[in-house]
């Protein structure tokens, strides 16, 4: 997967939001389910989607089109997220019946919230093992056969990229420049597009990364959008004229789908007792305000957006 393997716990709070009430019920049962409760309870029932969709009617529901913002009903809710909301129409004459089937409707979205989260939970992590044990069988192949370059990009992998940290830091090399950069938007474009156009966004700027450095340059892919660039014996203005000419040969790419951006933060190692993983997270807060300037200029979003 272009963009590495999340933790389960972050995954789920994230994911909900691509699950529509059909990923969750089998509808028919439900639909079957939500006729006992009408009947029990003297009720016309409108289940719809986060947005608003309908998604089962029981009864004599005579609504326009719910909004769920003004209007929002009993919401139903995974994960702290809205996925559908249940609208009623209360048939019943007696107060005391009309007061009973509001609490039994109450207990009724409650339920159904707990289905919906183990439906949700059982999925997600079928989907999250699957992923995690590709990526430990390709780390595995990797360490057994001595890969050094990263598979989708051509650049170091994060494992043989640590290596040539640690032979740096040993070497007592100085000055060494440490580059962090990092993909704007990646997630936009695979949102958008999927992960086949998501991964060849980060093949082109990992060519562009390659073509514009010199030889000595050390290019690792440290995370899914992620690089990490070393210079060693760095010359003054160096590290920031080469991340100028990656940027500027990132805008210049004109693609009908994908418009590479990328950040860029880099620091100088000019003492040996200084840590080129020390200085990565300084590198990364710069890498952090320069990705708040590009998203903020004029242009930028146009351009992402191909308008």
């Amino acid at each position: 997967m272009g963009y590495g393997v999340t933790s389960l716990e972050k995954r789920l709070k994230e994911n909900i939001k691509d699950y529509r009430i059909n990923n969750l019920f089998q509808m028919r049962e439900l639909q079957e389910y939500l006729k006992c409760v009408s009947t029990l309870a003297d009720v016309s029932l409108l289940l719809t989607e986060r947005h608003g969709e309908r998604a089962i009617v029981i009864g004599d529901f005579i609504m326009e089109e719910p909004n769920v913002v003004e209007n929002p009903g009993r919401k139903l809710r995974v994960f702290g997220r809205t996925i559908g909301h249940l609208y009623t129409i209360n048939n019943n004459e007696r107060p005391d019946r009309r007061e009973h089937a509001e609490e039994f409707l109450d207990s009724l979205v409650a339920e159904l919230a707990v289905q919906a989260t183990e439906a949700y939970k059982h999925a997600e992590t079928a989907l999250y093992a699957d992923e995690l044990e590709v990526k430990l069988e390709k780390e595995s192949y990797q360490v057994k056969h001595g890969e050094k370059e990263d598979r989708l990009t051509g650049v170091l992998n994060k494992n043989y990229f640590e290596n040539r940290v640690k032979v740096i830091e040993r070497s007592e090399v100085i000055p060494v420049a440490v580059i962090c950069v990092n993909i704007n938007d990646w997630k936009y474009v695979n949102d958008l597009y999927g992960e086949k156009e998501s991964d060849r966004l980060i093949k082109v700027v990992a060519d562009i990364l390659q073509k514009e450095a010199s030889p000595e340059y050390v290019i690792g892919r440290v995370d899914g959008d992620a690089f990490e660039v070393l210079i060693p014996i760095a010359e003054a203005g160096e590290a920031e004229k080469y991340c100028k000419r990656v940027q500027a040969s990132c805008n210049g790419f004109v693609d009908p789908k994908i418009a590479p951006s990328v950040a860029c933060g880099f620091v100088m190692k000019t003492n040996v007792e200084q840590t080129l993983a020390e200085l990565y997270s300084d590198a990364e807060y710069e890498m952090f305000q320069n990705k708040y300037d590009i998203k903020h200029a004029e242009g930028y979003k146009e351009r992402l957006q191909h308008v």
